[in-house]
């Protein structure tokens, strides 16, 4: 159908059929005017853009903009309700999943989805085992090829050990690992880098950028833009489910895409107020478990937010469970306003005012099949209980406080938290402890995965309990947050305290040079 030459002025312009620079190639996959909708509400509507062999091509958006639900029509999980996708110029119809893998399309998602169970040389053969002359599983040989993805990615993971207790670094390189087995000629990545630490993420960019080199079409969705500009040579930006822009990284500034992002200017990603610290809530001293962490100390005062930062490794988050009671340690103690906390005893930590949003929302902060208003209420269900049982207009109103507080964009209350984005998943996280009024707040990477729009308000409503009287203890990854939130940095390397800086003397350089065993210098 030809296309009117005139258009309204709120609908965005479609990419051009030809980007610049690719005028003699022809698309290795196409989205053309595509939607889909979810009863009422639309997630997708009428997006183009094409993905070219030999090229990396970033999908940007906020939470919500429809990212995911493309890549699920990628991966055949959805189908479009109109528009058309075509693989090499031929139009496709993928019933489901095993049609858009037949089809050469691999998708590593933002969440693992490895079977625990399972050894990690069987989660990445898994529908395509290697068989025997008798046609049973030839276990020496998928070994081998898990053996072999490994080494091709430079990471040092056992085959033969179950998933199960795995980072979430190293399961999403198993993921990876998994993605490059099936030698897709589209290579769709949402998020793949959010738990990986820098030198992770250069091993895996030089790994994707061979695969870009031999002709792979390369899908990469990412809310960190400094990713984008290193490995992505065009993007495509979407706003609340309409495509926006497709254009070439080299010709666009990060305030350009974020502006065309959330549709206006982000003054302030990281607007951390000025607070005098008060008294002294935590208190770690000497801290120690074997193999693990060793004589680990540092204090949290109210209003302050201390960030623990380090590489990937460097046992930051297995601080601060042992902190929270989750998990044990062997010495030390942890106290909360001079008062000694139990050790292994989660029930302690809230009672003396503790609250841990866990870096892994699905799988530790939410039960995915509850609704969002049970998930909220989750820690305080016996204070809302009358006479043991639990009243929905009771739990109704709690939920609704904070999810109103924290801006959470959603359907209905007694919707399935599984069916929010990953920002809004993460507010309602948010939304079940702070509900619970504590003193001393532990985010483990506050921002993973979400969108430039919702970091901001999550710092923004971080530095807004700090100035309130709340002791922050944040783990995070990513630098910009550390130096930009932080009142106090203390880097962690190989299980120990390499450094413990104030804001002033945070710089990248001192950060990095303690979290690698460098010096830090005045």
């Amino acid at each position: 159908m030809a296309e009117a030459n005139a258009r309204p002025e709120n609908q965005p312009p479609k990419p051009r059929t030809q980007p610049p620079g690719r005028e003699s190639t022809a698309p290795r996959l196409e989205v053309h005017d595509v939607t889909k909708s979810f009863g009422a509400v639309a997630a997708v509507q009428g997006v183009s853009f094409p993905l070219y062999p030999g090229e990396a091509h970033a999908l940007v958006g906020e939470n919500g903009a429809g990212k995911s639900t493309i890549v699920k029509m990628l991966a055949g999980v959805h189908r479009p309700d109109t528009g058309t996708l075509r693989v090499d110029g031929a139009d496709v119809d993928f019933a489901g999943p095993a049609d858009a893998k037949a089809a050469g399309i691999a998708v590593i998602y933002q969440e693992p989805t490895l079977f625990p169970d399972l050894s990690v040389a069987e989660n990445i053969a898994m529908g395509n085992q290697p068989l025997t002359r008798l046609r049973q599983i030839d276990r020496r040989e998928m070994t081998a090829n898990a053996e072999r993805l490994f080494r091709r990615l430079g990471v040092p993971i056992d085959p033969s050990r179950p998933a199960r207790g795995l980072s979430i670094a190293d399961q999403q390189l198993v993921e990876i690992a998994k993605a490059l087995s099936a030698e897709a000629r589209v290579l769709i990545m949402d998020e793949p880098t959010a738990a990986l630490s820098a030198v992770e993420v250069q091993r895996l960019f030089a790994v994707v950028r061979s695969l870009r080199d031999e002709g792979a079409a390369i899908m990469f969705i990412s809310h960190r833009f400094e990713e984008i500009t290193a490995l992505c040579e065009r993007v495509t930006i979407m706003r609340d489910g309409r495509h926006v822009a497709t254009d070439l990284v080299s010709g666009l500034s990060v305030d350009d895409m974020i502006r065309r992002m959330v549709g206006r200017d982000l003054s302030a990603l990281f607007p951390k107020q000025d607070v005098e610290p008060g008294e002294v809530v935590l208190e770690v001293e000497g801290l120690s478990r074997e193999g693990v962490f060793r004589d680990i100390s540092f204090s949290v005062r109210a209003g302050e937010i201390v960030a623990l930062a380090g590489l990937v490794g460097a046992g930051r988050s297995e601080v601060m469970q042992a902190v929270f009671g989750v998990d044990p340690y062997d010495e030390g103690s942890v106290k909360v306003h001079g008062r000694r906390l139990r050790k292994n005893a989660p029930r302690a930590a809230m009672a003396a005012g503790m609250a841990l949003v866990p870096e892994d929302r699905r799988q530790q902060g939410l039960v995915m099949e509850l609704s969002i208003e049970r998930n909220v209420t989750l820690p305080r269900a016996r204070k809302l209980a009358r006479l043991g049982l639990l009243f929905g207009g009771r739990e109704r109103e709690a939920a609704e406080t904070w999810t109103r507080k924290l801006q959470t964009k959603l359907g209905r209350l007694s919707d399935a938290v599984g069916t929010l984005s990953g920002g809004n998943q993460q507010k309602v996280v948010l939304a079940k402890w702070l509900a619970t009024g504590p003193r001393l707040l532990i985010v483990d990477e506050p921002t993973r995965g979400i969108d430039v729009g919702t970091k901001a308000e999550v710092h923004r409503l971080m530095s807004s309990l700090a100035a309130d009287g709340l002791a922050v203890v944040m783990v995070s990854s990513e630098l910009p947050e550390v130096l930009g939130m932080a009142d106090r940095v203390v880097v962690l390397r190989e299980g120990r305290v390499a450094a413990q800086l104030t804001r002033a003397e945070a710089t990248e350089e001192s950060v990095m040079y303690a979290a690698m065993g460098q010096e830090v210098t005045a």
